[in-house]
C-alpha cells in the first residue's frame, strides 16, 4: 500500500515537473497557458515587481533588486521579441472571443517594447523627478514590508544593493552621453540639489534611516542586543552602499552640468520627433499627430474657458479672465487650511469624509466594487517637493497590502477646499482605485491584464471619473464644480503645452508663462509641471485623450441604444476587461451596442 502511494505520488509529480517545464521554458500547449508564462517571466525577472505586487516569491527573491545592466535590458528585448513570434503560432481560428481579444492587446504592448528598442538612450533614465535616486528609496520605504527579522534582513541586503544598481544605470546614462543625449541644465541643477541633501543630511534625518527605525520597532521579541546588531548592519549598508551611491551621481551630474544646455524639448534628441511621435503612440495607444494634439488642447481650453464663465457669471463674479478670477479663490483664506500639523491632519481627514460619502453611492452607478481596501496618507517628506499633489499606488494582488491616495502636503497652500473633491475622485474613487484594484481582482482573465500599463486607458478613466463624480451629484457647489473644470482644462493645457515644448520648440519659459496663463496654479506649481512634462514627453497627453475617448464611446452607447442604455452595463463594459489601447475598447463598446 505505502509503496503504491509512493509510486503514485511520484508520478504525480513527475507531470507536474513536466507541466512547469512546459509552462516556463517552451511554447505551451493551450493559448492562456502562454499568456500566464509571459506574465510569470515578466515578474521572474523583476524581484521588485513581485514585492511591489504582492508575490515575495516564496522569500527567494525578496532580498534582490532589479537587475539594471545593459544585458538585461537587452534580455528583456529579446525577450519580448520571441513572447511576439511565439504569440503569432497559436491558431486564431481555434481562439474563443476573449483570447482572441487577450492576444490582440498582448500583440499591442509587446510590439511598443521592441518600438521602444530603437529610442532606448533618449529617455532621461535619471531626471529631478525619476530614477533610481528617488525609486530605490521610495521602493524601500512603501513597498517593502518589514513583518519579522526575514523581511528585515532583506531590506538590509537591498540596501547593500544600491552601488551595483547605480552603477548599472551609470552605464546607460554614460551611453546616452555619447549619443549628445544629455538632461537639461536645470534637470541636472535639480537633480544634485537633491542628492546632495540626502548625501548631506544628518543621519537620524535620512529617510531610509527614519524608515528603518520604524520598521525595526514594530519587530516583537528582539533583545537590545540584536536591535543594536541591526542598525550596525543597517549603518554599515548606508555607508559602503547608499551614501557613496549617491555620491557617484552627485561627482558625475556635477561635472556633466558643465556640457548641458537649456534647450528643453525632445526635438534637440537624435531623430527626436521621431521619438516624440513614438512617446506620443505609446502613452495615447492612438496615431494622433503633435500637431492634431496642440490644435485639439487649443481647442479645449477655449470650451472649459467659457464653462467657467458661465459658472462665474452665476455666482456674480465679475473679472476680466478666468484664470484671474480662480487665482483670487486660489489666495482666499476661507478656502485654504491653516498652515500647521492641524491643518494638513484635516486635509487627510477632508479627504476620508469625501471619499466615504461617494462610496456609498457607487452600487448605483457600478456593477463591481472593489474589494481592496483604501488609505489616505501624506506624500513622503523626501518625495513632496517634486511630486505631484496627489498620486495612487496600488493595492498588492494578494491584499496584503491595500490602496493608497497619497496627498502632497509641502505647499498647504496648494491645496485649496474647492479642489480637493476633484482630487480624491481622481485618484481613489470611482477614479484610479476604482480601475485599479477592479482590474486586479477580475477572474476568468490572464493576469497580465491586470497590470498592463495602458496610460491613456489608466488616466483617462481617472479624468472621466472626475466628471462622472460631477454628473452624479457629488459636487453641488458652485465652487467645487469650478474646481473641476479647472483640473480639466488643466489637462488641456497640459495638450498645449508638452506638444508646445516638444514639437513647437517652445522654450520651458513660453511653457510656464502660458500655463500660468490658463491655469490658477501656484507659480512653484506651473514650473514643477512644465518640468515633469520635459523630463516625460508625451505622458501628461495621455489624461485628455483617454477621457475624450471614453466620453465620446459613452455618447456613442447612448445615442444607439436609447432608452436601452444603462450607465452600470456601460461601465462594466469599461472596467471588466483591464487596462487596454483605446482602439480596443471601442471595439468593445461596439460590440456591447450590437449585442444589447
Amino acid at each position: 500500500m505505502k509503496k503504491a502511494f509512493v509510486i503514485f505520488l511520484s508520478a504525480v509529480l513527475l507531470l507536474l515537473s513536466i507541466f512547469a517545464i512546459n509552462l516556463v521554458w517552451f511554447r505551451p500547449f493551450f493559448v492562456d497557458m502562454f499568456y500566464e508564462k509571459v506574465f510569470i517571466k515578466f515578474v521572474l525577472e523583476s524581484p521588485q515587481t513581485m514585492t511591489s505586487l504582492g508575490l515575495p516569491g516564496l522569500g527567494l527573491v525578496n532580498d534582490e533588486l532589479d537587475d539594471y545592466s545593459r544585458q538585461s535590458q537587452d534580455e528583456a528585448h529579446k525577450q519580448s521579441e520571441e513572447a511576439l513570434a511565439t504569440l503569432l503560432e497559436y491558431d486564431v481560428d481555434a481562439m474563443s472571443e476573449e483570447q482572441l481579444r487577450s492576444r490582440n492587446i498582448l500583440i499591442w504592448f509587446l510590439t511598443d517594447i521592441i518600438e521602444a528598442r530603437q529610442f532606448r538612450d533618449h529617455g532621461y533614465r535619471v531626471s529631478h523627478n525619476s530614477g533610481v535616486q528617488q525609486s530605490l528609496t521610495d521602493f524601500m520605504i512603501n513597498m517593502h514590508v518589514v513583518n519579522d527579522t526575514s523581511d528585515l534582513e532583506d531590506y538590509l541586503e537591498r540596501l547593500n544593493q544600491f552601488d551595483r544598481v547605480f552603477i548599472e544605470v551609470m552605464a546607460s546614462l554614460q551611453d546616452a552621453e555619447k549619443q549628445g543625449i544629455v538632461q537639461p541644465s536645470f534637470m541636472i541643477e535639480k537633480m544634485l540639489a537633491d542628492m546632495t541633501t540626502f548625501t548631506r543630511m544628518p543621519v537620524a534625518q535620512n529617510p531610509l534611516h527614519l524608515d528603518f527605525s520604524e520598521k525595526l520597532a514594530r519587530i516583537q521579541g528582539l533583545s537590545e542586543e540584536e536591535r543594536e546588531s541591526y542598525k550596525i548592519e543597517f549603518s554599515s549598508a548606508m555607508d559602503n552602499s547608499v551614501l557613496p551611491a549617491y555620491q557617484l551621481y552627485v561627482d558625475h551630474f556635477s561635472l556633466l552640468l558643465t556640457s548641458s544646455n537649456d534647450d528643453d524639448g525632445v526635438w534637440k534628441l537624435p531623430d527626436g520627433d521621431a521619438y516624440y511621435q513614438y512617446r506620443i503612440k505609446s502613452n495615447t495607444t492612438t496615431d494622433y499627430t503633435a500637431a492634431y494634439l496642440h490644435t485639439l488642447g487649443l481647442e479645449e481650453v477655449s470650451r472649459i474657458d467659457l464653462e467657467m464663465k458661465e459658472v462665474l457669471v452665476s455666482l456674480g463674479v465679475e473679472s476680466a479672465s478666468v484664470t484671474d478670477a480662480m487665482k483670487k479663490f486660489a489666495v482666499d483664506e476661507r478656502y485654504l487650511f491653516e498652515d500647521s500639523e492641524v491643518g494638513r491632519q484635516q486635509i487627510l481627514d477632508e479627504y476620508n469624509k469625501i471619499i466615504n460619502e461617494i462610496n456609498l453611492g457607487m452600487g448605483d452607478v457600478f456593477k463591481r466594487l472593489p474589494v481592496a481596501q483604501l488609505e489616505v496618507l501624506a506624500v513622503p517628506a523626501f518625495l513632496e517637493q517634486t511630486a505631484a499633489g496627489g498620486y495612487y499606488q496600488a493595492p498588492s494582488l494578494g491584499g496584503s497590502r491595500p490602496g493608497r491616495f497619497f496627498a502632497n502636503l509641502y505647499d498647504i497652500k496648494a491645496t485649496t477646499k474647492f479642489g480637493m473633491r476633484t482630487l480624491a475622485y481622481h485618484e481613489a474613487v470611482p477614479g484610479h482605485h476604482f480601475q485599479i484594484a477592479i482590474a486586479q481582482e477580475l477572474e476568468g482573465l490572464p493576469t497580465f491584464r491586470s497590470v498592463v500599463p495602458f496610460t491613456s486607458f489608466v488616466e483617462g478613466w481617472a479624468l472621466y471619473a472626475e466628471k462622472l463624480a460631477w454628473e452624479l451629484g457629488y459636487q453641488t457647489d458652485p465652487l467645487d464644480n469650478l474646481g473641476r473644470l479647472s483640473a480639466e482644462k488643466f489637462r488641456a493645457v497640459r495638450l498645449v503645452v508638452d506638444t508646445g515644448i516638444h514639437h513647437k520648440r517652445w522654450t520651458r519659459e513660453r511653457a510656464i508663462a502660458y500655463m500660468s496663463e490658463n491655469t490658477d496654479m501656484a507659480d512653484s506649481e506651473v514650473v514643477s509641471e512644465i518640468e515633469r512634462y520635459i523630463a516625460d514627453p508625451g505622458q501628461a497627453l495621455a489624461y485628455k485623450v483617454g477621457m475624450l475617448k471614453i466620453l465620446e464611446l459613452r455618447e456613442k452607447a447612448k445615442s444607439a441604444l436609447g432608452a436601452k442604455f444603462d450607465l452600470r452595463e456601460f461601465h462594466d463594459v469599461v472596467l471588466a476587461h483591464g487596462p487596454l489601447p483605446l482602439m480596443i475598447l471601442e471595439e468593445l463598446v461596439d460590440e456591447y451596442i450590437q449585442s444589447t
